[in-house]
C-alpha cells in the first residue's frame, strides 16, 4: 500500500505522538509499504529516503515555530496554518495514496483531512491521541455557544473515519457513546518510548537532589493534569518535618511554573530541567524513586498520558493521581498485580491520600533499589 502519515513534532523535537508516528511509519515501510511521514520540526525543513526491506519511507520535516500556548487566538491560528502546512507538503502523495494516517496532534487534523479524504475517496486512519475540542470544552464550567457547533462538526467527520485507532478501553467507551460503530474502532496502545534493560543504569540527578528520595515528572505537565492535589500533599510532608524527598520536574507544559513556585513555596526541594533527547530518557526514568503520573476527573478518557507506559517500564514505583476509571489505572494496577511494580492511586482532591501514599511507597527501602549512576546528557 501507499500511505501517507500526518503527525506533530518527529524526533529528536520532544514529542510523544511524533516519536510513535515515526515508529510506526518505519514497521509499516518494513512490512514493504510505501510510506511518507509529515512532520513538524523546530530545525530547517528537510526530506529523507530510507530503504527498508521491500518498502521505503519517505520522512519529510517542516519547519515550524513553536506557539504560545497561553493564547487561545495565537493556538488556534498556529493549529489551522500547521494543518494547512502539513496538508501541502503532502499533497503529491495524497494523490496516489491508498490511505492517510492522522491523530489528534496538532489538533483539528480531521476538519482538513476528513474533507478531502471524502472528495478523493481516500480510506482513512484516525489514531485518537487527545480528543478535541472535547478537551478544551473541559476547561469550561459553561461550554460556549460557537464551540458546541465546533463540536458537532467534529463528532460528523469522526463518525465518517473508516478505522479510529483508541488508545485505551476509557477511550473506546467514548467513541461508542458518541455514535460510533464498533467495527470501526481499534483498540492498539501504546508501548515504552525506550527499551529499559537490566544493564541500564540511572543517570546522575540535578546536585539538589542528590541524597534524597527523588519523585520525578517526566513529560508534560498542562490544563489536563491536576497539580493542586499533588502540591498539597508535598506541603504536609514538608509540614511534618525534614522528609529527605525532592521532586525532579524533567517537564515542560502550560502548568511546569506555577507547579515549581508552588512546591517552592512549600519549602520542598525541587529541581527543574527541559525534557531529556530520547536516549538518555531510560537513565532518567531509572533515577527516580518514585514517578508521578496526574489526570483530572473531566479529562478521563479524553487524554492518556503516554509517559505511563516508560513509567511501567523502569519498574519504579508510581503514584497516579487520577480517576479508577482512566486506562493509566487499569494499565498500572495490571503491572502491580504482576508484580513488576509498586503502585498506588488517589482521587483528585485525596490530599491525605497523596502524602500517606509517597510515605508509605517510599518509606519501604526493599522498593529504593537505585542503581550505579551515570552522568546525565544534558541539552
Amino acid at each position: 500500500m501507499r500511505i501517507l502519515i500526518l503527525s506533530d513534532w518527529l524526533p529528536p523535537d520532544f514529542g510523544a505522538v511524533g516519536q510513535y508516528a515515526l515508529r510506526s511509519a518505519r514497521e509499516l515501510a518494513d512490512a514493504g509499504h510505501e510510506v511518507t511521514l509529515v512532520g513538524l520540526t523546530a530545525a530547517r525543513s528537510s526530506e529523507v529516503r530510507e530503504r527498508r526491506g521491500a518498502g521505503q519511507l519517505v520522512l519529510k520535516r517542516v519547519s515550524r515555530p513553536n506557539y504560545d500556548k497561553q493564547s487561545l487566538v495565537r493556538r488556534a491560528l498556529w493549529t489551522m496554518q500547521t494543518n494547512l502546512i502539513l496538508m501541502w507538503q503532502g499533497r503529491g502523495d495524497l494523490r496516489r495514496t491508498d490511505e492517510i494516517r492522522f491523530s489528534g496532534s496538532p489538533p483539528y487534523m480531521l476538519h482538513v483531512v476528513m474533507p478531502l479524504a471524502t472528495l478523493l475517496g481516500r480510506r482513512t486512519c484516525y489514531r485518537i491521541t487527545d480528543f478535541h475540542p472535547e478537551c478544551l470544552m473541559a476547561t469550561y464550567e459553561s461550554v460556549p455557544r460557537w464551540l458546541s457547533v465546533l463540536h458537532a462538526l467534529t463528532r460528523f467527520w469522526r463518525r465518517r473515519v473508516d478505522v479510529i485507532e483508541v488508545l485505551g478501553e476509557d477511550q473506546r467507551l467514548i467513541c461508542l457513546n458518541d455514535g460510533i460503530r464498533p467495527q470501526r474502532l481499534q483498540l492498539v496502545r501504546d508501548s515504552s518510548p525506550v527499551r529499559i534493560t537490566s544493564q541500564d543504569q540511572g543517570s546522575a540527578p540535578p546536585q539538589s537532589l542528590i541524597g534524597r528520595k527523588i519523585i520525578l515528572y517526566s513529560g508534560n505537565w498542562g490544563v489536563a493534569h491536576d497539580h493542586e492535589t499533588f502540591v498539597a500533599g508535598m506541603a504536609q510532608i514538608a509540614a511534618r518535618g525534614p522528609a529527605g524527598v525532592g521532586v525532579w520536574l524533567n517537564a515542560t507544559g502550560s502548568r511546569v511554573e506555577l507547579v515549581h513556585r508552588s512546591l517552592l513555596a512549600a519549602g520542598i526541594v525541587v529541581a527543574r530541567s527541559a525534557p531529556v533527547p530520547l536516549a538518555d530518557l531510560a537513565g532518567v526514568l531509572l533515577a527516580a524513586d518514585l514517578h508521578l503520573i496526574c489526570l483530572r476527573d473531566s479529562f478521563v478518557g479524553f487524554v492518556l498520558p503516554s509517559k505511563v507506559y516508560a513509567c511501567i517500564a523502569s519498574g519504579r514505583p508510581i503514584l497516579f493521581i487520577g480517576s479508577e476509571r482512566s486506562d493509566v489505572h487499569a494499565l498500572c494496577a495490571e503491572a502491580a498485580a504482576s508484580g513488576q511494580l509498586a503502585y498506588r492511586r488517589v482521587d483528585v482532591g485525596d490530599v491525605e491520600g497523596v502524602t500517606r501514599g509517597i510515605e508509605a511507597i517510599l518509606a519501604d527501602d526493599r522498593e529504593w533499589r537505585r542503581p550505579r549512576c551515570r552522568p546525565m546528557v544534558r541539552t
